[in-house]
């Protein structure tokens, strides 16, 4: 049994890329899944002078959070077609701290959004920057139109092919991470 660590890199409170994280980790059955909320690590906009200053701690920890984890389950939100800002700035803080933070972490990676690319060009930047940092994209998929098809009341995916779809993809993800 492998440790999936999941979280969405929104840090609205009311974020449906979170709900996604919470909804996806909680059907993964066959390995221990923690969820976080990343907006428990308060962490400054990075820049050259707060670097100067160290490290954050929160960004430590955030670290030290990832690297027990066997796996992790990330939705990454999108503002203007690429990552928001939030999780742009952790990201930057983290690489500083290790080049390969994400060095040999298997990750699914989605996105989600009200609207019918589901958040794609945020999936598609994230996709290209992973890799960098170590990580292994194993499976990863765009929710379109989440408030359409997605019962937060029901927690529960309501779109018949969508919902086929996304089993598909949680099964191949749990078995790659065997």
């Amino acid at each position: 049994m492998k440790n999936i660590l999941a979280f969405a890199g929104s840090n609205s409170s009311t974020s449906i890329n979170q709900k996604l994280v919470e909804f996806v980790a909680s059907e993964i059955k066959i390995h221990n899944t923690t969820v976080i909320e990343l907006t428990n690590y308060p962490i400054p906009m990075y820049s050259e002078d707060e670097e100067k200053k160290g490290f954050p701690e929160m960004v430590s920890k955030l670290k030290e959070e990832i690297a027990k984890s066997d796996a992790l389950i990330i939705s990454v939100n999108e503002h203007n077609g690429s990552l928001g800002a939030f999780f742009k700035n952790i990201i930057d803080w983290l690489s500083r701290l290790d080049r390969n933070f994400l060095e040999g972490k298997k990750i699914l990676l989605m996105s989600t959004s009200p609207g019918k690319r589901g958040g794609l060009g945020s999936l598609d930047f994230a996709k290209s920057i992973f890799p960098r940092f170590g990580a292994e994209i194993v499976e990863s998929f765009s929710f379109p139109s989440f408030y359409d098809n997605f019962s937060s009341d029901e927690n529960q995916v309501i779109n018949e092919t969508l919902s086929l779809g996304l089993n598909e993809v949680l099964s191949t993800f749990a078995q790659q991470i065997t």
